[in-house]
């Protein structure tokens, strides 16, 4: 099973609207087919093993990471391809939040005759799809604050300079996390002061650039701008409020899509509705990139889900330009709080990785 977890890793970033799943084929103690979810969700992984086993996935038994499917969509049902091909045992990890599975694929199975064990390493595949659960249960995206600080929590010098806080190390490690999301968001304000390309720079990775997203009251991302000039080669979707119309049509024929939601009663884009627009889009993982301003506002409405905090060491001091600007704490115990899950050092600099949680052991009485 942890090896089709490995195998079901490749297909973050890739594998939206559908899980990223993983399937191992083993026969007489060998493995004779692996398979996972291919770019776009199509072939599922159980597809792919399959194919790869032939004739030898008679008989075998089958690891699989998520619950195969078990209704028609684009392609037949998972659960029905390992019964046409054999199999006599399953092994699954969890169970398919979707509906139209939802325990129903193991059934079948076990309906037919199949021995189907299931529960193994539960945990590690349900943290692995945690993105396509929110989706499902939730209707918007796992979100991720990706934010790149000094020690004291600064993004950039007293006038916007931030290239670059941290080393190269820590840059290319942002890079890996652009490849494993479907989407990457910024905020006007990130995009008109940096000019950013919001790509994957990873050699033999550039293909895995994720969906990028703009956070855009007013529509005033230019159209000579690297991002809507480079619409037509990697997705570019403007996020703005009802009615906006300036530039609308310049933008549009670049290649670049633009979404309106409804506005908060700031007149920006509600937070909310853009995550239930970006989830009915069929994103999984959005990784958020922007400055403060956007940082504090995901913050405030309790939209961040887990952070990638990577820290220099370096003090900039009260000039510099923090990393989350206000978002309506009064005290310590409004603050969000988040459990760390790991830390990572890269050269001088680190990676520290932390997941929300509702009320934490340090949290005042």
């Amino acid at each position: 099973m942890r090896a089709a977890l490995s195998l079901a890793r490749r297909g973050l970033g890739i594998a939206w609207p559908n899980p990223a799943v993983g399937c191992i084929v083993v026969r007489g103690g060998a493995v004779v087919g692996r398979g996972w979810t291919q770019p776009g969700g199509r072939p599922h992984a159980e597809t792919e093993a399959l194919r790869r086993a032939g004739r030898k996935a008679r008989g075998a038994c089958a690891y699989v990471t998520l619950e195969p499917c078990n209704h028609q969509g684009v392609t037949p049902p998972c659960a029905q391809a390992l019964l046409n091909a054999g199999i006599s045992r399953l092994v699954g990890a969890c169970e398919d939040p979707d509906p139209r599975t939802a325990g129903g694929g193991y059934a079948r199975l076990r309906k037919a005759g199949v021995n189907v064990v299931t529960g193994i390493l539960r945990a590690e595949a349900q943290a692995l799809n945690a993105g396509f659960v929110k989706r499902i249960r939730d209707g918007r995206p796992l979100i991720t604050l990706k934010t790149a600080t000094t020690l004291d929590g600064r993004i950039a010098a007293k006038g916007g300079r931030s290239q670059w806080i941290t080393g190269p190390q820590a840059r290319a490690r942002g890079h890996l996390l652009r490849a494993s999301h479907d989407a990457i968001m910024i905020g006007i304000g990130t995009a008109l002061t940096d000019a950013p390309a919001l790509t994957c720079r990873i050699v033999g990775l550039e293909s895995r650039s994720p969906v990028r997203i703009v956070v855009d009251t007013n529509l005033r991302l230019p159209p000579d701008s690297v991002l809507a000039m480079t619409a037509h080669a990697t997705p570019t979707w403007i996020v703005t409020v009802e009615g906006a119309a300036a530039k609308r049509e310049a933008l549009s024929a670049l290649g670049v899509k633009v979404i309106q939601v409804a506005a908060d009663s700031g007149g920006r884009p509600d937070l909310g509705a853009v995550m239930q627009a970006l989830g009915a889009r069929g994103i999984t993982r959005l990784l958020v990139e922007g400055g403060g301003a956007l940082a504090g506002a995901l913050l405030g409405g309790d939209l961040i889900d887990r952070m990638a905090w990577f820290r220099a060491d370096g003090v900039m001091g009260g000039d510099g330009v923090p990393a989350v600007a206000g978002y309506g704490t009064r005290g310590p115990g409004q603050m969000a709080r988040f459990t760390r899950t790991a830390r990572i050092a890269l050269g001088c600099d680190s990676m520290e990785e932390f997941e929300r949680i509702r009320l934490s052991p340090c949290s005042p009485d």
